[in-house]
């Protein structure tokens, strides 16, 4: 007998997974409804659809409760009616960042520029204030760093830190800060204003100048922000000037290249 093509594999998986969205289609237009009302919606074997019921289930895409009697109480348990939770109907999507936009063109074309700009600093403030202690704990930029990358990852930016440069006696090296994920990305795509209020309030938290490498906005893998170290300088709790410190000002360029040529940590 001829074995079956692997090819057919992922055409199964597919018909499985889209039995599953139709199951999950229908408890978000019709649902709460008991497994057997699913089953003679889709016109298939009640088996199959507990099968999926129980997968959405364990995904957290759906919850049950007890159907209410009506007339005499019987025996035995309640009928179960399933439901999607708020993570089932993320399944089919949300226009969250479209409405953010919109709300931004709104704010940009009635208030002026100056007001995106306002709005962009008092976001950032919201996300990076209730951890300021924490950051600014330390005089070092590069253990402040650190401290920056688990507060930007409990706010869903999954960011880590690295250092490039080798250390050595009088040396400048550096760290990068990586955010991997931007919740925002869309709406930041069309107004870098939010980027640009994110890297200022980074480096007032950090005590020193940053350079914003990437962002996902631009169509870059991570938001990448270089922060100069110099061994043996504390970090000031907020800059003091807008001009580089002396020693970047006497480096050549060439000395003054990131080391790593700014790839993400």
């Amino acid at each position: 007998m001829p074995r079956v093509p692997a090819a057919h594999v992922p055409s199964q998986v597919s018909a499985e997974g889209k039995t599953r969205h139709e199951v999950a289609r229908l408890l978000l237009e019709q649902g709460p409804m008991t497994a057997v009302v699913v089953a003679e919606q889709l016109g298939i074997s009640p088996t199959a659809v507990r099968r999926h019921l129980d997968a959405l289930l364990a995904d957290g895409e759906a919850e049950t409760r007890d159907a209410s009697r009506r007339g005499p109480r019987g025996r035995g348990r309640p009928a179960k009616l399933f439901l999607l939770t708020e993570a089932g109907r993320a399944r089919f999507g949300h226009a969250y960042d479209d409405l953010a936009v919109s709300a931004i063109r709104f704010l940009a074309e009635h208030a002026g520029e100056d007001a995106v700009r306002a709005f962009a600093e008092r976001r950032v403030a919201s996300l990076v204030e209730p951890h300021r202690a924490a950051i600014t704990g330390s005089s070092d930029p590069a253990t402040r760093a650190e401290a920056l990358a688990t507060a930007l990852s409990r706010e869903g930016y999954a960011a880590s830190t690295r250092q490039v440069g080798a250390p050595a006696p009088g040396q400048n090296v550096g760290a990068q800060l990586c955010q991997h994920h931007c919740p925002v990305a869309h709406v930041a795509a069309e107004f870098p204003q939010l980027c640009e209020a994110e890297t200022e309030a980074f480096a007032k938290l950090l005590g020193t100048h940053v350079q914003r490498l990437a962002t996902i906005a631009r169509g870059d893998s991570a938001c990448t922000t270089h922060v100069p170290v110099t061994a043996g300088q504390p970090a000031h709790p907020e800059p003091v000037s807008t001009e580089p410190p002396r020693a970047a000002q006497l480096r050549s360029p060439e000395e003054a290249r990131i080391p790593n040529g700014g790839k993400p940590a």
